[in-house]
C-alpha cells in the first residue's frame, strides 16, 4: 500500500469532504480520509489495483477537482478575494443605499425615486445586484449541481436563496415594466446580493486560516539548514544539504545548525535541542552522543557522521506526522449541511406540488405563480444558513478581544466537548527557560549587589545557566583570573577577593564545612540547580535556578477541575523534574521523558479510548500533537510552527484564557441551537401559510409579507447570535 495527498478544489463543507471521502472508500484499493481545512485527501492506495490517474479520476466523478499530489514547497497562486470583498463591499453599499434610503429617511437620488421612477429604479436595482451574482455565480454552480446530483450542501441553501429572491424581483421588474407599479414594493435584488457577499467574505477568512496551516508545513521544513561543513582530506567544505551522503564527517561550530541527523566523533558541546525535546536546558553532548538536525551549538566544536538524512531524518518525519495527523481528522458534521439533505429538495418539492396543484384546480397562473413564489421566499433558508455562522463569527470576535485566536469555526463548536486537557510542561505550563527561583542571602550584600557579582563571573562562562544571570550583568565589575574549573564551577577575583560559584563540590576542593545542606535540600526538592557562591572561603549565598511555573498555572488547573475536565501533563523532561512542577500546579497525571511521536502517540491513545483532547502547546515538538489533538492550543510566546499547527492561540500567553475558551464555546453551542430552533419554527408555521392552506380561514400570505417575514426570522437569528457579545 502507498500514500498519497492529493489537493482538491471545489469543497465549501463537510457534506462535501463527507461526499469525497465516501466515494473514493468504494473504490477497490482505495482507503482515504479528507479535509475540508486542508482542502485535501490522504489516500492509501493499492499500487497493484489503482493508478494515480484513477485517483484523480475517482475525486472529478464525486463532483469535484483534483489539483495533484501536494507538495508543501509549491508556492500558491496569487490571490486576489481581498481586493474583490473590498470592491464588491463598496458596491453592496451602494446597492443597500439605492434600495433603503427612503426607510431611513435619507436623501433620496431623484431620479431612482422608487414611487416616481419605479422603472428606474428597478432596473438600477438589477444592474447593481448582477456583479454580485457573477460574484457568486461559483457558488450557484456549485449549489445546483450537488442538488442534481442529490447531494445537497450549504451552497444548495445560499443557491436556492439567492435564485428564489432573485427570480421573484425578476417577474416583479417585469410587472412594472408592464405598467404595474404597485409591484415595485415587491424588489428584493438586494437580498441576492448580500447572501453571495457575507458568504464570500466567510470563505475568504476561512480559506486565510487554511493557509496558516499549509506556512507551518512549509517552515518546518525550513527548520534544517541548507547548506553543510563537510570534512574532507583537504579540509573544510560548505556543500548543500542534498549532497551529503549517509556517513560523511561533518564539522559544526558554534552558533551554528546541526545540518543533518548523526553521530558526534570527535569534540563536546552544548546542543539547543528545545525544539525537539521541549527541554529548556541545553544539552551537553560530547563523542557517541546523537545529534539531531536543526540542533544549534552553543558553545563547543564538533564533528559528527551523518546517519539520517533526507526523508529519514527527525525533521522529516514531524513534517510528516503533521501533515498526516491534520489530514486524519474526522470530518466535523454540520447540523445546517445535514439538515440540507433533507429541507431543500423538500422545500422544492412543496413549491412545485402548490403550482401543480393550484393549476390543477383552476387557479389563474399569475395567482399559482405567486403562490410557487411565496413558498420559496418565506422557505429561503436565510435563518437557517446564518444560524451558525453567525453565532460563530460573533463568539470568534469576542474571543480576539480576549486574546484566544480561534483558527476555525470548527473549533469554536467543538471546544465545549472536550473532556481532557493534555498540557506540554516546558515553555506552557512553565516559561521554557532559565530564571532565579530562590536566594539565600548569607553575606551583607543585597540581594541585587550579589546577583550583579555572580552576573559579571557568569557572563564569562558559556554554560546554559549563566543565561539566568543575564538581566543583572554590571559590565562596570572588573573580573580577573577567571577560570573555568571542570565539575566543579567557575573562579574569578574581583576587588582582591577571590570567588568561586558552583556545586556541593566545591567544598571537598576548598575543604569548606557546608552548614546550609538544608536550604539546598529545599531548592533541590523544588526542581532547582543550585549555584554557591563563596567568598575568601566563606559561603555567602546560595542561588537556586529553574524553569518557573507560568503565571495563572495553578488557577487555570484548579478552575478546569471544577469544570470536571481531567488534567495531563505530558513532558519530554525526566520524570522526577516533571512531577516536581505538577505537584506544584495540582496535576495527579503525570507522563515524563517522551518525544515529539510519542506524544502523538499517547493523544491517540486516549482519543481512541474515547477522550475528546485538547492538546496545549509551544515550541515545535508540540506540532503534530497540536495538529493530532481534537483541538490544540498554542501559546503565543511559542514558536511559529506550533502555533500555526493549533487549532487555538492565546495571544497574551494567559492559561486562564482556556477557561474563557470553553465558556465561550459552551455559550456559542447554546445560542446556536436556540437560533436553529428560530429558524425551523419559523419555516413550521409559515410554509403552511404560503401555501394556502389557510385561506379558507381567511388566513393567507403574500409576496411581500413573506419576505418580510423571512427578514423578521433572520433578524431574530441576528439579535440572538448579538447576545454573545456580552
Amino acid at each position: 500500500m502507498k500514500k498519497v495527498i492529493l489537493k482538491i478544489d471545489g469543497m465549501s463543507c463537510s457534506a462535501c469532504s463527507n461526499r469525497v471521502e465516501k466515494y473514493l472508500n468504494k473504490q477497490e484499493g482505495v482507503n482515504a480520509s479528507v479535509n475540508l481545512v486542508m482542502a485535501q485527501a490522504l489516500i492509501e492506495y493499492d499500487e497493484n489495483k489503482v493508478s494515480l490517474k484513477d485517483l484523480d479520476r475517482f475525486v472529478e466523478e464525486s463532483g469535484y477537482k483534483s489539483l495533484g499530489v501536494y507538495d508543501e514547497k509549491t508556492q500558491e497562486k496569487q490571490d486576489n478575494s481581498k481586493i474583490q470583498l473590498i470592491v464588491f463591499g463598496i458596491l453592496i453599499l451602494i446597492l443597500m443605499y439605492v434600495s433603503m434610503s427612503h426607510m431611513v429617511h435619507l436623501p433620496v437620488i431623484p431620479f431612482l425615486h422608487m414611487i416616481n421612477y419605479p422603472i428606474n429604479y428597478g432596473i438600477a436595482l438589477l444592474l447593481l445586484t448582477l456583479p454580485f451574482v457573477i460574484f457568486g455565480f461559483d457558488i450557484i454552480k456549485s449549489g445546483i449541481t450537488k442538488l442534481f446530483h442529490g447531494s445537497p450542501n450549504m451552497d444548495s441553501l445560499v443557491s436556492i436563496g439567492v435564485l428564489a429572491s432573485l427570480i421573484y424581483s425578476l417577474f416583479n421588474l417585469i410587472m412594472i415594466i408592464m405598467g404595474n407599479n404597485e409591484f415595485v414594493e415587491q424588489l428584493y435584488f438586494e437580498g441576492s446580493a448580500m447572501i453571495i457577499y457575507f458568504i464570500k467574505l466567510g470563505r475568504f477568512i476561512d480559506k486565510k486560516s487554511k493557509e496558516k496551516t499549509k506556512e507551518a508545513i512549509k517552515e518546518l521544513v525550513q527548520i534544517t539548514p541548507q547548506s553543510a561543513l563537510i570534512k574532507t582530506e583537504t579540509g573544510e567544505k560548505e556543500v548543500t544539504i542534498d549532497t551529503v551522503n549517509v556517513d560523511d564527517v561533518l564539522i559544526c561550530k558554534p552558533g551554528m545548525k546541526v545540518a543533518v541527523d548523526g553521530i558526534i566523533t570527535k569534540g563536546e558541546t552544548h546542543l539547543n535541542e528545545a525544539f525537539i525535546t521541549g527541554e529548556s536546558i541545553p544539552s551537553k553532548k560530547s563523542v557517541n552522543d546523537n545529534v539531531i538536525a536543526g540542533s544549534i551549538n552553543i558553545d563547543g566544536y564538533i564533528e559528527y557522521k551523518a546517519k539520517r538524512i533526507g526523508p529519514n531524518s527527525t525533521i522529516s518525519e514531524i513534517v510528516r506526522l503533521v501533515v498526516e495527523a491534520t489530514n486524519t481528522k474526522a470530518p466535523i458534521q454540520r447540523l445546517a449541511d445535514i439538515v440540507a439533505g433533507y429541507f431543500v429538495p423538500s422545500i422544492m418539492i412543496i413549491a412545485l406540488l402548490t403550482l401543480v396543484v393550484y393549476l390543477l384546480i383552476g387557479k389563474s397562473f399569475n395567482e399559482s405563480i405567486i403562490s410557487f413564489v411565496t413558498v420559496l421566499v418565506v422557505a429561503c433558508p436565510c435563518a437557517l444558513g446564518l444560524a451558525t455562522p453567525l453565532a460563530v463569527v460573533v463568539s470568534e470576535g469576542k474571543s480576539a478581544k480576549e486574546g484566544i485566536l480561534i483558527k476555525s469555526s470548527e473549533t469554536l463548536e467543538n471546544a465545549h466537548k472536550v473532556d481532557t486537557i493534555v498540557f506540554d510542561k516546558t515553555g506552557t505550563l512553565t516559561y521554557g527557560n532559565l530564571r532565579i527561583s530562590k536566594i539565600f542571602n548569607y553575606s551583607n550584600y543585597h540581594n541585587d549587589q550579589l546577583l550583579n557579582i555572580v552576573s559579571a563571573i557568569e557572563n564569562k562562562s558559556s554554560h546554559p545557566i549563566a543565561l539566568a544571570f543575564k538581566d543583572y550583568y554590571d559590565s562596570n565589575i572588573v573580573i580577573r583570573d577567571f577560570k573555568n574549573i571542570a565539575g566543579f564551577g567557575l573562579k574569578a577575583t574581583i576587588d582582591n577577593k577571590e570567588i568561586y560559584l558552583g556545586n556541593s563540590k566545591l567544598f571537598n576542593e576548598l575543604n569548606i564545612k557546608n552548614d546550609h545542606k538544608q536550604d539546598e535540600e529545599t531548592l533541590l526538592n523544588e526542581g532547582n540547580s543550585i549555584i554557591y557562591v563563596v567568598e575568601d572561603n566563606l559561603i555567602i549565598g546560595l542561588i537556586g535556578v529553574k524553569d518557573i511555573i507560568r503565571d495563572n498555572a495553578l488557577k487555570t488547573v484548579e478552575a478546569l477541575k471544577h469544570m470536571h475536565k481531567e488534567i495531563i501533563m505530558l513532558s519530554g523532561d525526566n520524570e522526577k523534574t516533571a512531577k516536581i512542577v505538577a505537584s506544584q500546579i495540582g496535576i495527579e497525571k503525570v507522563i515524563a521523558n517522551v518525544l515529539p511521536s510519542q506524544k502523538e502517540k499517547v493523544l491517540k491513545e486516549l482519543m481512541k479510548n474515547g477522550h475528546n483532547v485538547m492538546m496545549v502547546g509551544d515550541g515545535i515538538n508540540d506540532a503534530p500533537s497540536l495538529a493530532s489533538a481534537n483541538i490544540g492550543v498554542s501559546i503565543n510566546e511559542g514558536t511559529d510552527i506550533a502555533a500555526d499547527s493549533a487549532d487555538v492561540i492565546l495571544m497574551q500567553d494567559d492559561l486562564l484564557k482556556i477557561v474563557s475558551l470553553l465558556n465561550i464555546s459552551k455559550k456559542t453551542i447554546s445560542i446556536i441551537k436556540q437560533n436553529l430552533f428560530w429558524a425551523f419554527i419559523y419555516n413550521i408555521l409559515m410554509i403552511p401559510l404560503a401555501m394556502g392552506l389557510f385561506k379558507s380561514f381567511g388566513i393567507s400570505i403574500s409576496p411581500m409579507f413573506a419576505s418580510m417575514a423571512m427578514t423578521i426570522s433572520s433578524l431574530t437569528v441576528v439579535l440572538n447570535s448579538l447576545r454573545l457579545r456580552k
